[in-house]
């Protein structure tokens, strides 16, 4: 499905829809380089409350440089192998069938901490930012990736320098460090 045409499909799902279901193979997906982004929910489906999108995570790969989101939170529900996440200054686990917290204005970042493959399902409230990693995907492959732009429109604010050592620690790859 093209980004026109999901745009054109996107608005609040009520009854008058029919029944959904969104199976394991379906649903856009943003390819974000080792963090891929499933989307399940849009917030045009949702009224603005809340999206919801799948990350399947290769082992001892770190998602993102450490960062923060100005009014969005982040749930992340693990279900299956195990997350790292340093949230502010802090540095904690969750397993499959547990939920860590992602609040807005706090520095965070998150990765597999495993053997196996992670998948969590991310909620994001309010909706909205689930459309940066389709943005990410798009401008990454047709050459017109701006970090400060996104991030300016996304707001999001990102520590690239924290990589090296984020990585260095917790024993992870990233893809801009090759």
């Amino acid at each position: 499905m093209s980004a026109a045409q999901l745009t054109e499909t996107l608005r609040r799902f009520d009854a008058s829809q029919g029944p959904r279901k969104v199976s394991p193979d379906e649903g856009p997906v943003a390819q974000l380089g080792g963090c891929d982004a499933r989307f399940l929910i849009f917030g045009e489906e949702s009224g603005g409350g809340f999206s919801l999108v799948e990350h399947p995570v290769p082992p001892h790969s770190l998602c993102a440089p450490r960062h923060r989101h100005q009014g969005v939170d982040e749930y992340s529900f693990v279900l299956e192998g195990r997350m790292g996440a340093l949230l502010g200054d802090d540095v904690i686990y969750a397993e499959a069938g547990e939920l860590a917290f992602k609040p807005r204005d706090q520095w965070h970042t998150f990765w597999n901490a495993g053997d196996e493959p992670l998948r969590i399902l991310e909620i994001i409230s309010p909706a909205g930012f689930e459309h940066f990693f389709r943005e990410f995907d798009r401008t990454t492959k047709d050459g017109t990736f701006d970090p400060v732009a996104l991030g300016e429109r996304f707001g999001i604010e990102f520590d690239m320098e924290s990589l090296p050592a984020i990585c260095a620690e917790h024993g992870l790859v990233h893809p801009l460090l090759g």
